[in-house]
C-alpha cells in the first residue's frame, strides 16, 4: 500500500474501519475537493481496491 497516494490510503482506511465509504463522507473527513476524490476513487476501482455499490447519490464503496 506504500505506492498509493496518502488520500487513497485514507479512503481505504475509512472503508476498512466503517465497512463502506462515500465520496461525501471523505470530503468531510479530508477536506479534499469532490473532483480530486472522484479521481482517487476511480483509480482505486480500476486497481481492484474498492467495489462500487448503488448508483447516483446513493453510491457507496466497499472493500472487495
Amino acid at each position: 500500500m506504500a505506492a498509493l497516494p496518502e488520500l487513497a490510503v485514507q479512503i481505504l482506511d475509512q472503508a476498512r474501519q466503517h465497512g463502506r465509504v462515500t465520496i461525501g463522507e471523505m470530503i468531510r473527513v479530508t477536506g479534499a475537493s469532490r473532483n480530486t476524490l472522484k479521481e482517487h476513487f476511480r483509480r482505486l476501482l480500476e486497481q481492484g481496491h474498492l467495489v462500487r455499490r448503488g448508483r447516483g447519490k446513493g453510491t457507496w464503496y466497499t472493500l472487495p
